[in-house]
């Protein structure tokens, strides 16, 4: 082989390399702008989500809010005459004691 014709074969494979190249970069480049276009409308969805969402609750809120305050009312009422359940505990751990030491004795 010759000079000329080795930098032409050169030539020749350094063109289907740039070639070769050319054609990934436009396929990564493709896929890029498909993710970038999903990620828009993800966020575009995003963003309707929460503005539908924010206006049932708001509706939600509206038609049961009294309901609600009534039910919060009731609940606090609740807790403020259960027992404690350390209290509770402690009861029973008397009452179990005091029943041993009973029985201990009666025998």
């Amino acid at each position: 082989m010759t000079v000329p014709e080795a930098s032409a074969t050169v030539a020749v494979e350094l063109e289907r390399l740039r070639g070769t190249v050319q054609t990934g970069f436009a396929r990564v480049e493709g896929s890029l702008a498909v993710l970038v276009e999903r990620s828009d409308r993800n966020e575009r969805d995003l963003v309707q989500l929460r503005t539908d969402t924010a206006k049932e609750i708001g509706e939600l809120r509206a038609d049961h809010g009294k309901d609600v305050d009534e039910l919060r009312a009731e609940v606090e009422a609740l807790k403020k005459n259960r027992w404690p359940a350390a209290a509770v505990g402690m009861l029973t751990g008397v009452v179990g004691a005091a029943a041993g030491l009973l029985a201990l004795f009666t025998r």
